[in-house]
């Protein structure tokens, strides 16, 4: 019993295991994050999974689920299918943002991680631009500080 506790214990991840790492808005945002992202302003979940299903042609599930700290989504596809799994553990607005931050992926890098990380092409690059996309995104709900008494 234990020892169940402590594998509870430290499955069980809380917000505050976050804080320290949140993202900060960019100084500049990139003209081509804004004009890509002012379509996704303050879509539900439904109609972003919609819209992305309709960009890439795949039949999409998204799925909140208890992930480490250090992971804030990821996604798979195989064939025709994808999955965007989102950690549970973070705030509806940080939920949001990963959502767009994986939602570029799928748009932007279909060749996944593997292939990636074999050319010239910086994953740091890669990421910077899912952050500058999910930032313009998500840009009216952070101004206006939505979701900031939800916890």
């Amino acid at each position: 019993m234990i020892g169940k506790r402590r594998m509870q214990e430290k499955d069980s991840i809380s917000w505050e295991d976050f804080s320290e790492d949140l993202p900060t808005p960019p100084e500049f945002m990139p003209k081509w994050a804004l004009k890509e992202g002012e379509h996704w302003h303050r879509l539900c979940d439904f109609d972003i999974l919609a819209r992305a299903e309709e960009m890439t042609g795949l039949i999409l599930e998204l799925k909140y689920e208890l992930l480490p700290a250090a992971v804030w989504g990821i996604h798979i596809v195989r064939g025709q299918r994808g999955r965007v799994y989102i950690n549970s553990s973070l705030s509806l607005f940080w939920r949001r943002f990963a959502i767009f931050h994986e939602v570029y992926h799928l748009l932007n890098n279909t060749k996944g991680v593997s292939f990636w990380k074999r050319t010239f092409v910086s994953m740091e690059g890669i990421e910077k631009a899912a952050d500058n996309f999910a930032w313009a995104a998500v840009w009216p709900e952070w101004i206006e500080g939505d979701y900031s008494d939800w916890s």
